[in-house]
């Protein structure tokens, strides 16, 4: 990209996009501003026939993103999305929301009051994008320009009316209509409310949700009520936030909600069971109704954490916590109510912890909900690689010798109690994404509230967790009634790594929607490392091994350890280069006849040479860029089950076994078949014949 000769003009010659589908700039609305006042630039998006970009909840691909780069002072706000349209791949499915053609994209910039009149300051920004036609290909930018600071702004003649036009019909308020919003079992009713004397509520309504809680592809029927309004029936999305407090988003009407089609979209803000004007400022969250009042609140609050001692994801705890209880039974009686105080504190103190990180957090304006550290790949990781560590202590795989803790035994007790503190905040971690009975709506409330009623709603229900501890510790009564420690003993702690596992499991389950498929496979293979390095230390750091032993035994332990978490943790999640469509003989035959270069995958994922090549082929990019310009049709064959129509295809040239890979390129009716073991030179030099 090169600037050229920008005195004073961002719009009349821009920094483009090459080399894509999408042809970026930066336009300004004033060729002068004024120091300490806003004016509005634009990110120019001029997409090629048939491609289109994304709107900030995408539905699927990704949202366009700016990344400024301003001088010091200079501020920039978001983006300020137009109203999105569906958009629909060639068969007609729904596949998200976004927008086409020549899109001007909003943002609000304002200069330092102290801005020196008479300079000349250049404006940078890094754009990326998800373009998308048949395929989606990641597109970026870097756009850049040039205005002057003025005693008085001057408009830009060509792009200050554009800018200003979709300035206007933006989604915003309007007197004339509102809304309320109910929700039922799987569906949102929301009902358009128009004033007295409005116009007739326009015949097509789309709404498009900003936060996901509404299908993006989903139906929405709706129902004309008498009194001149209507009701639109609006599909929840299973993966949606489930601690939505109401219905956010824009309600857009063809060819619009005035007469003259000047108002697209209304910005909907409607809390649940109340109607609300539409706005299109961000309202603030309405508290969650609790009968009771806050007292109500904190009441549900500490039923709520009792109850999370039965749920799924604590009960291992409650069973390693009663082994600890088991252990000590007979123990002096002080001893175990400190244990059970202390195991609260561990509580108390992570769930005070949590509280505090959601007040920062919303403060900032984070849209955050229970359970949130679960949505973070790495923390699914690194709890999944602490609970796996944990189960094969209990299952006998390794034991914390005196030699690995380094801890005497004068300082025994108090390795105990530091084991019940930690367990309090395993406690904590495990519960947050369990939604137990009475749990939520106390939650719901708790993310609403004022920061000190916050903190006493999260109180409550650390109270509640650790509430059946501090009676089994306070009353020696309850712990004579346990079993009396022996043999037994072991066979438990054993079985209790079961749970564990169990847990594991769900949490693999959790990580399998957050990560790549490659990327899922790594995460595998890394806790078996991690495993592997905890059965190091088990075999070479026992209390009776010599000091050279225990010595390689901890390096070799460290050195897993550290591949294992290098090895498995997830990576940030990265637009595909490169969309695979499912294979087929006719739309092989379709894209050969169109003059496309076709390239087939047949794969399996129980193939180790396929999931090889993957990974040496498609990571290379010089491979990802001339597929990239090329503009080369991908298929792929999955055969990881039972599927005549490959294997057929496979027998057709006298193959058996997968991979197997063909470039077909113009003019030629045959393909060309390339070896089981992929270089990327190899595939270069096959789709390169077809230039």
């Amino acid at each position: 990209m090169v600037l050229m000769c920008w005195a004073a003009l961002i719009g009349r010659s821009s920094a483009a996009a090459a080399e894509s589908h999408v042809t970026a700039s930066l336009v300004s609305s004033d060729t002068a501003v004024e120091p300490g006042q806003p004016f509005l630039v634009a990110l120019r998006m001029v997409h090629e026939a048939s491609w289109h970009t994304y709107w900030v909840n995408p539905g699927t691909g990704l949202a366009t993103t700016l990344k400024w780069k301003l001088p010091p002072g200079w501020k920039a706000g978001e983006i300020h999305w137009p109203v999105p349209h569906v958009l629909t791949d060639r068969e007609g499915n729904v596949t998200g929301n976004g927008y086409e053609g020549d899109l001007l994209l909003p943002v609000t910039l304002t200069p330092p009051p102290d801005a020196p009149v008479g300079s000349s300051v250049t404006l940078t920004v890094d754009a990326d994008w998800l373009m998308c036609q048949n395929v989606c290909v990641p597109g970026n930018a870097t756009v850049s320009g040039a205005v002057t600071v003025a005693a008085a702004a001057q408009p830009d003649p060509q792009w200050s009316s554009r800018i200003a036009a979709v300035e206007a019909r933006l989604p915003r308020s309007d007197a004339a209509w509102s809304f309320a919003a109910q929700k039922e079992a799987k569906n949102i009713r929301l009902h358009v409310i128009p004033a007295a004397g409005a116009e007739a509520v326009p015949a097509k309504l789309h709404f498009f949700s900003t936060d996901g809680f509404i299908a993006y592809d989903g139906p929405q029927a709706t129902q004309p009520d008498p009194q001149g309004g209507v009701d639109l029936i609006l599909p929840i999305a299973p993966d949606g936030p489930t601690d939505a407090t109401g219905l956010h988003g824009v309600l857009a009407a063809t060819p619009g909600w005035r007469a003259d089609g000047s108002l697209p979209g209304l910005a909907v803000d409607a809390t649940w069971g109340a109607a609300a004007a539409a706005t299109a400022a961000p309202v603030a969250a309405a508290t969650v109704p609790v009968a009771g009042g806050l007292a109500g609140t904190l009441a549900l609050a500490f039923v709520g954490g009792l109850i999370l001692n039965l749920m799924p994801c604590v009960f291992p705890v409650l069973g390693i916590k009663m082994l600890g209880f088991v252990n000590q039974a007979g123990s002096d009686r002080k001893k175990v109510v400190a244990h059970g105080l202390i195991f609260t504190a561990g509580v108390f103190l992570s769930f005070w912890s949590l509280a505090a990180l959601l007040a920062i957090l919303r403060s900032g304006g984070a849209q955050l909900g229970w359970g949130f550290q679960l949505q973070s790949p790495v923390f699914v990781f690194c709890l999944t690689a602490g609970l796996l560590v944990f189960a094969l202590n209990l299952s006998g795989v390794f034991e914390f010798g005196l030699s690995a803790t380094s801890i005497g035994g004068s300082l025994q007790s108090k390795t105990g109690y530091s084991g019940s503190f930690f367990t309090g905040v395993l406690a904590t971690v495990v519960a947050t994404p369990c939604a137990a009975p009475f749990l939520a709506p106390a939650l719901g409330a708790a993310l609403t509230l004022s920061v000190v009623a916050s903190f006493a709603v999260f109180s409550a229900i650390a109270l509640g967790l650790s509430t059946p501890y501090l009676l089994l510790s306070a009353f020696p009564a309850a712990i004579k009634l346990l079993p009396r420690p022996g043999a037994w003993m072991e066979t438990f702690k054993q079985l209790m790594a079961f749970p564990l596992y169990a847990t594991v499991g769900g949490l693999l389950w959790v990580l399998a929607g957050q990560t790549q498929e490659q990327s899922y496979l790594d995460v595998f293979f890394g806790l078996v490392v991690i495993a592997l390095a905890v059965w190091v230390y088990g075999r070479f750091c026992t209390p009776v091994a010599t000091p050279g032993r225990a010595r390689f035994g901890t390096i070799a332990t460290v050195v897993l350890l550290a591949a294992g978490v290098w090895f498995g943790l997830p990576r940030a999640q990265q637009p595909q280069d490169i969309v695979w469509e499912k294979w087929s003989p006719a739309e092989v035959a379709r894209l050969h006849d169109a003059g496309r270069i076709v390239y087939v995958d047949f794969t399996a994922r129980w193939c180790a040479t396929c999931q090889a090549n993957k990974k040496v082929v498609f990571h290379s990019d010089d491979v990802l860029r001339t597929f990239r310009d090329k503009h080369i049709a991908t298929l792929r064959g999955d055969w990881t089950n039972q599927d005549p129509a490959i294997t057929a295809e496979l027998a057709k040239y006298h193959r058996s076994a997968v991979p197997f890979n063909q470039v077909w390129v113009p003019g030629r009716a045959d393909p060309i078949i390339l070896s089981e073991l992929l270089r990327p030179a190899d595939v270069l030099k096959a789709v390169g014949s077809g230039s």
